[in-house]
């Protein structure tokens, strides 16, 4: 019986006043605060302020990785080309023999019938590349000129040359 009238007494007041929450209890369904979405940029903020200054200035070295790369994927071409015929391209036939079949003499006894390239490829800075044969030290030459298209230069715009020793800076 008291029992009966304790839990009546409950049901009383639950129905005078609305159940409060505590401040510190949230529903699970509950979104995310202001403070929580500050802290968060924040973070990002001090991520990106060490982050991007590294890599604004690194578009120059990247192209230049770039074009060693090319150079070095259009001279293992020409060395296939090379081993099929016994002689490089000419270098009036240029690399356009390794897209398509030279129709410039000599012919080439054994090209390759998908070709050796997708397509004739330009450097980083959508210069062609220059190409003789015979080299000045070897087979061929294989030569981009860098960003400023001219023979010579410094960091960027130094040229950068296959055939000759290729440095690596």
């Amino acid at each position: 019986m008291i029992r009966q009238l304790f839990i009546g007494a409950r049901a009383r007041r639950a129905r005078r006043r609305p159940e409060t929450r505590s401040l510190t209890t949230r529903s699970p369904d509950a979104g995310v605060t202001l403070i929580e979405m500050m802290v968060v940029l924040v973070i990002i903020a001090l991520v990106a302020a060490m982050i991007v200054p590294n890599v604004i200035g690194r578009p120059d070295e990247a192209r230049v990785a770039v074009a060693r790369t090319d150079i070095r994927a259009i001279g293992s071409a020409l060395e296939l080309y090379r081993l099929d015929n016994r002689t490089y391209p000419t270098s009036s036939q240029g690399l356009d023999a390794l897209v398509k079949e030279p129709v410039a003499p000599p012919q080439p006894p054994n090209w390759a019938a998908g070709g050796y390239l997708g397509a004739v490829p330009v450097d980083p800075w959508g210069n062609a590349y220059t190409y003789r044969s015979p080299g000045d030290t070897g087979g061929f030459d294989l030569i981009s000129l860098g960003a400023d298209a001219q023979p010579g230069g410094d960091g960027a715009n130094a040229d950068i040359i296959h055939g000759q020793a290729m440095v690596e800076n």
